[in-house]
């Protein structure tokens, strides 16, 4: 009899303990509450009297243990300290299951590989290819954009034309257009070697009516595709 009564309070002790060591350490309350009950039964197995000081000793006990050995939460984060992989994180804090917030997504810039810059501003006059001093301002706009491409762009300039004479003398037509802006455009900085197509579509791609002026002038334009 004397062996069960010094091996069961030890049995007891041991398994409150080893319950404890599996919560939270701030589950210490629980911890004390268990432990208290474990300790009044092991004080009752010695005297009734005992009961009282063994519940205050088991359940300071259990409390104790629990807190230095428990797996805690320091930053309130919802994972305990032992997989908390980021602690500290800040109270409020969207966390992952290691306990550290998502990695952002980094947006991607939207990189347009290909662009046509349409100089309906340099409208040249009736069966012209030469450029106007108003010509040539909205065209160093142009250029300096052209040179902030360079030198990774490829540019493609088309000229075109209304549709007054013949086809073939508006191809030729075209192509003279192609070439004033393009070697404007070279005077003004932007480098030949940037251009790898300089070609005319004489009338075949209108974008207005030819039959008003204001149509007819809308068609005589130069187009500049951009390929990065």
């Amino acid at each position: 009899m004397s062996i069960v009564r010094t091996a069961l309070p030890l049995v007891l002790l041991t398994s409150v303990l080893t319950g404890c060591a599996g919560l939270q350490k701030t589950d210490w309350p629980k911890c004390a509450a268990v432990g208290g009950v474990g300790g009044a039964a092991l004080g009752a197995i010695e005297s009734s009297s005992w009961a009282g000081w063994g519940a205050l000793l088991g359940g300071g006990l259990a409390a104790g243990y629990c807190w230095s050995h428990g797996d805690g939460d320091e930053d309130h984060d919802g994972v305990p300290d032992s997989r908390d992989k980021c602690p500290g994180t800040p109270r409020g804090v969207q966390v992952d299951a290691n306990g550290c917030p998502p990695a952002p997504v980094v947006q991607q810039p939207v990189v347009v590989k290909e662009e046509v810059i349409v100089i309906r501003d340099v409208r040249f006059m009736f069966n012209s290819a030469k450029l106007t001093a108003a010509d040539k301002m909205h065209l160093d706009k142009v250029a300096s954009r052209l040179k902030s491409e360079a030198p990774g762009a490829r540019l493609s300039v088309t000229g075109h034309t209304d549709s007054v004479g013949s086809d073939a003398y508006n191809q030729k037509l075209s192509e003279r257009r192609a070439h004033s802006v393009t070697d404007y455009l070279v005077e003004r900085g932007v480098p030949r070697s940037s251009f790898v197509s300089v070609q005319g579509a004489g009338e075949s791609q209108p974008v207005a009516d030819n039959k008003t002026e204001d149509g007819r002038s809308m068609n005589r334009r130069v187009e500049i595709r951009i390929e990065r």
